[in-house]
């Protein structure tokens, strides 16, 4: 199969059955889309529209989005993951304010040097909003590549990427550009997905290198597997006799980097000490804690193992509200960005541990 076929059988198959109605493919603005490709990192389709649809309600152009307070940002984000996206999210939208008087750049360097934006996103963006011929690799184009041509190795090396490169500038047609690459990454997405691809619906399956050779299951090669460190933590619900929570943000860069979190106490201190270590380490005078079932929550590259447990203050609260502290009712609490496990917490500590 040719360049010009490869592209023609996609895009004929794309006007079938394609994704066509997608939020992000109304008013179709390069804001809009940039928003939805950030969001669509490492996040399915399904799981992102009801995000995109509020945060799109919340911030409807690049100036509401750089001008909002970071917590309300953060709080549209909450149960997104990845929070750092979020946060360079904003960092882009206040460069191109400033950079770029509030026009978002339509040039491919001028998109990458914006922050979180790589050289994918940049073309994503110019095709899908500009539509200006631009060969994108997102999770899903790598997929189908590496099984159409059958491009051994894992798409992380550089050496495998830049093949992949190469076969995506190759396929990318000239026209209707905006159709070809949301059909390239339908068809990742919806037929030559992961596990079990339907290559009897694939429109590319003829000239197919890893179909012909039965080996579909071989590409694109896994991630050399790294076991990943196991850490533990108390994270304490400190209650006072008002019924509020203290929240503590976390530092602005790392995991849950700027979102507010709970307290944290070190995992060396048994259940029976915990009364004390709330006195020394954070200085609260309070009851004995309550236990809630723990849980481990994963992130990229480390498992955490969480013990929440839930004890009263007694008397004066020694530490006061400031940029770092905030005591707040629970439902005050959901209003600001939380991690998805300490959201669960405060709100149903006993559905914590099926997270």
């Amino acid at each position: 199969m040719t360049a010009d076929s490869f592209a023609a059988n996609l895009l004929k198959w794309y006007n079938q059955h394609g994704r066509h109605d997608l939020p992000w493919h109304h008013n179709r603005t390069a804001y809009r889309v940039w928003v939805s490709e950030i969001m669509l990192q490492q996040t399915q389709v399904a799981t992102v529209i009801p995000y995109y649809q509020a945060f799109m309600a919340r911030f409807p152009d690049v100036q509401s989005l750089a001008e909002a307070p970071t917590d309300d940002v953060l709080s549209h984000w909450s149960g997104l993951g990845y929070y750092a996206r979020a946060r360079n999210l904003q960092k882009a939208a206040r460069s191109v304010i400033e950079n770029f008087g509030g026009n978002f750049p339509d040039t491919q360097e001028e998109l990458e040097s914006l922050t979180g934006i790589g050289r994918s996103t940049a073309a994503a963006i110019l095709a899908q909003a500009y539509n200006k011929r631009a060969a994108i690799l997102d999770g899903n184009v790598k997929r189908v590549l590496a099984r159409y041509h059958a491009v051994p190795g894992w798409p992380g090396q550089t050496a495998v990427q830049n093949q992949l490169w190469e076969h995506a500038e190759a396929h990318t047609p000239n026209k209707r550009v905006r159709d070809y690459t949301q059909g390239i990454m339908d068809l990742g997405a919806m037929v030559c997905t992961r596990t079990r691809p339907a290559c009897n619906d694939c429109p590319l399956q003829k000239g197919c290198a890893a179909y012909a050779r039965a080996e579909t299951s071989l590409y694109p090669g896994s991630k050399p597997k790294k076991a990943k460190p196991e850490k533990t933590t108390w994270m304490v619900i400190l209650e006072d006799k008002d019924g509020r929570v203290l929240l503590e943000r976390r530092p602005p860069s790392g995991i849950w980097g700027g979102l507010w979190s709970l307290p944290e106490l070190d995992p060396a201190y048994g259940a029976d000490e915990l009364q004390d270590a709330c006195e020394r380490d954070l200085g609260f005078n309070c009851t004995e804690p309550e236990l809630i079932s723990g849980f481990r929550h994963t992130f990229s590259h480390y498992h955490l193992h969480i013990q929440p447990a839930r004890l009263g203050v007694n008397g004066q609260n020694t530490v006061k509200d400031d940029s770092r502290h905030k005591w707040l009712h629970r439902h005050e609490a959901l209003a600001l960005g939380l991690p998805a496990p300490i959201r669960t917490l405060l709100t149903s500590p006993e559905q914590a541990a099926l997270l």
